[in-house]
């Protein structure tokens, strides 16, 4: 099986769940998201200009993405 953390970009490689600091891949950072009803760092980290947003709710997600395809 390749290395699920081959394609992470998450840049928070001190967080527990990071994948490089353990052999389940994504799932366990997907599911404290899942839970917390928030988006992943790493789908922010797609955005042009999203930097450090505010917090990583539906909604700030949906607010950066809104403002990156109005420019």
């Amino acid at each position: 099986m390749r290395n699920l953390s081959e394609f992470c970009t998450c840049r928070d490689i001190a967080c527990k769940l990071h994948p490089t600091r353990h052999d389940k891949g994504c799932a366990p950072c997907i599911r404290k998201n899942l839970n917390s009803r928030e988006i992943p760092s790493c789908f922010f980290n797609l955005l042009d200009h999203a930097g450090h947003p505010d917090g990583y709710s539906f909604e700030e997600f949906a607010n950066l993405v809104s403002a990156e395809r109005a420019k």
